[in-house]
């Protein structure tokens, strides 16, 4: 039987072993905060890493999530833990993709965190949006300066539409079928962009153009050398041509030859020339009458003294066969005037109290002079005395 003291140093070993082990229970026991996505809640574990604490809480954190502090640290009573699960944000930028990881839960804070600066941006969701662990896709449209100039009008816009065909709706410029637009419709809009509409139209036009004529030159032997006669009067031909003309902004772009058709042919002139010799003029048997009156004859007579109209009408019309009626004709062929007096002849019969020549001499003058060769020789110096 054992002695008291020894009981009681027993009893005392067994007391102290149940303190040691509650102490050493309440030395692994942590309370922490945790805190997942901004909901904070206390628990307790027997653990002794951050790691170790969310395995036994069933939270599975990937790369893209965010845990405070690191998986590997040792837990502390009174610690606070948080995690923050990643989502991603895809962002269509002015039309250009890019993905993002974040661990904000709005959009607002997310384009923040991030750096996307969306003032006066246009966003297809709104920055008040919960982004969820399922992540999102959204559109920004950042503001620019774009030029459009359209119907002689120059304009500068600042402006958030997607797209050159919204912008063009927006300002309520029409496009039709057949306009340019440049760049194209569809083309996303970028800062600085210079956009022109040209108008375009298409119109058929018709030109009218004269079409020349020959001249046949044909030897006559019944008219003499230096005569001619018009035998068939030339003509000018027309031809149209129809163009199709393509307009930018009214002005002439192209022209294309749609059809072209002669609408009158042109006719040939034919003129006679003579080749019969002149017979010489007979000389006369006595001088000239004198056509000066009592003074007698003087070239610069301009008074018409001493002129001899007789015949007039028949004169006119040989000089009308001899010369077209051109009293004043020099040819070049050694004939003068209407009645185209060799000079020898028109001196030889007082032509020198008018002139030197009959081209210098007046209608009234050479019909003088004619009258005298008529008295002395009748009409046969004229090749067109048939005309008489």
């Amino acid at each position: 039987m054992q002695s008291r003291p020894v009981r009681r140093l027993a009893q005392l070993g067994v007391v102290g072993a149940l303190i040691a082990g509650v102490a050493g229970v309440a030395h692994f026991d942590k309370s922490v905060a945790l805190s997942v996505d901004g909901s904070t809640e206390s628990v307790h574990a027997f653990v002794s890493t951050v790691g170790d604490l969310l395995e036994k809480e069933g939270i599975t954190v990937g790369e893209h999530d965010l845990v405070v502090p690191a998986l590997g640290s040792a837990v502390e009573d009174g610690q606070k833990i948080v995690v923050r699960y990643g989502r991603k944000l895809t962002v269509t930028i002015d039309g250009v993709k890019k993905e993002y990881w974040t661990t904000a839960t709005t959009v607002g804070a997310a384009l923040d965190e991030l750096g996307l600066r969306a003032e006066n941006a246009e966003l297809s969701a709104s920055r008040s949006a919960a982004l969820g662990r399922d992540g999102l896709a959204m559109n920004m449209v950042t503001p620019k300066q774009i030029t459009v100039t359209a119907d002689g009008k120059k304009t500068t816009k600042t402006t958030t539409e997607p797209d050159v065909k919204s912008l063009l709706a927006l300002l309520k410029v029409k496009v039709g079928s057949k306009d340019l637009v440049n760049p194209d419709l569809d083309t996303p809009l970028k800062d600085g962009m210079k956009l022109v509409v040209t108008r375009v139209e298409t119109k058929t036009i018709t030109k009218t153009a004269s079409i020349g004529y020959d001249t046949i030159r044909k030897n006559d032997s019944s008219l003499y050398e230096g005569q001619s006669k018009v035998v068939t009067t030339g003509r000018e031909g027309e031809r149209e041509t129809k163009y199709l003309l393509v307009l930018h902004d009214g002005k002439e772009y192209k022209r294309t030859k749609v059809s072209s058709q002669v609408t009158r042919t042109a006719r040939d002139a034919v003129v006679s020339v003579g080749t019969k010799k002149r017979p010489a003029a007979p000389a006369p048997s006595s001088p000239p009458p004198s056509t000066g009156g009592s003074g007698g004859g003087s070239a610069g007579n301009p008074s018409g003294a001493g002129l001899n109209l007789a015949n007039a009408a028949m004169w006119d019309r040989i000089a009308m066969c001899e010369s077209g009626g051109n009293w004043h004709i020099n040819t070049g062929n050694g004939y003068y005037g209407g009645l185209q007096f060799l000079t020898s002849t028109w001196l030889a019969y007082g032509g020198a109290d008018f002139a030197s020549r009959a081209d210098l001499a007046s209608r009234e003058q050479q019909i003088t002079v004619a009258n005298r060769l008529y008295a002395v020789a009748g009409l046969s110096p004229w090749g067109c005395a048939h005309a008489a």
